[in-house]
């Protein structure tokens, strides 16, 4: 008995030897924050329409299960619970449908609600890309919490491709002075903080409120008129620059027609789809640096 006790023991034995064990996943957020999970996350909330996008990216989307409002693109996100606005949670909807993971957006979400989150034992992602390398490495580091992580990287090396080749393109063609609008009324745009600005650099344009100390400063028309920009660039939800800008005829956007409009999702939503609105907008300083013969 006690002979066939210690066999049983000694297969227990090899057995829990021949079982793989499953190590722990943990990358950085953007925040420097580690995020660690026991497996693959298999239930997902996504609180951001970017952090949706980055997902879907990265392989992830079929394991999302909550998204907030506005979060449209892909086409199959339209079909996931919303959770509420990026800024507006709803706690208990997010509660009930058990998520292992969040990926919350750092400057756009109530830090108390996503701190409450945190509180419950919930692993938190927050994501907040400010460059391009950021959102490259977000689709490799989402991908890994996913257990996805060749999809993520596909993906990310198929941006730093394009990135690469849009930067071999511009990146040395003659610089173009660019106010980019967000918003009308109050006059709103972005500081170089922001990853609009890198796009502008990349183009090889200069951003004229770029040093502003504030991410989204609000300004006035007469220091627009002082800076008197080559281009005006307005996103999509700025309404058609066109409109605004015609009155002011001294100014050399629009002497030169250049004022153009850019959709607000591609270019406001630090995913993959940023290098679609980098393209426009490359495509639209080339057009400002063509007419320079004519005036």
């Amino acid at each position: 008995m006690l002979h066939a006790l210690r066999r049983g023991i000694f297969a227990a034995a090899l057995l829990s030897m021949a079982l793989p064990t499953v190590a722990a996943i943990s990358v950085q957020d953007d925040m420097r924050h580690a995020v660690t999970l026991a497996a693959p996350a298999q239930r997902i909330v996504s609180l951001a329409p970017h952090t949706t996008e980055l997902l879907f990216a990265a392989g992830a989307g079929s394991k999302i299960v909550g998204i907030s409002e506005y979060s449209d693109y892909p086409a199959a996100a339209r079909s996931i619970a919303s959770i509420g606005s990026s800024a507006a949670l709803d706690l208990e909807r997010i509660l009930a449908l058990k998520p292992d993971l969040i990926v919350s957006w750092g400057s756009g979400n109530l830090g108390p609600q996503v701190g409450k989150l945190r509180e419950l034992g919930i692993p938190v992602f927050e994501s907040e890309p400010r460059d391009f390398d950021t959102v490259a490495t977000s689709l490799e580091r989402l991908a890994q919490l996913a257990g996805t992580t060749a999809v993520g990287q596909q993906a990310a090396s198929q941006f730093r491709s394009r990135l690469a080749q849009l930067s071999a393109t511009y990146a040395q063609r003659p610089t173009v002075t660019v106010f980019y609008q967000v918003w009308r009324d109050p006059l709103m745009t972005l500081n170089d903080a922001h990853l609009v600005s890198s796009v502008i650099r990349l183009c090889g344009g200069q951003n004229i409120f770029g040093k502003l100390p504030t991410l989204v400063p609000t300004v006035n028309v007469e220091a627009l008129m002082q800076a008197d920009p080559e281009v005006i660039l307005a996103g999509s939800s700025a309404d058609d620059p066109k409109y605004d800008w015609r009155r002011f005829g001294r100014l050399k956007a629009v002497v030169r027609g250049n004022l153009f409009t850019l959709n607000s999702d591609q270019m406001t939503r630090p995913g993959p789809r940023i290098l679609d609105g980098a393209d426009a907008m490359c495509r639209h300083l080339e057009s400002a640096r063509a007419k320079r013969g004519q005036y």
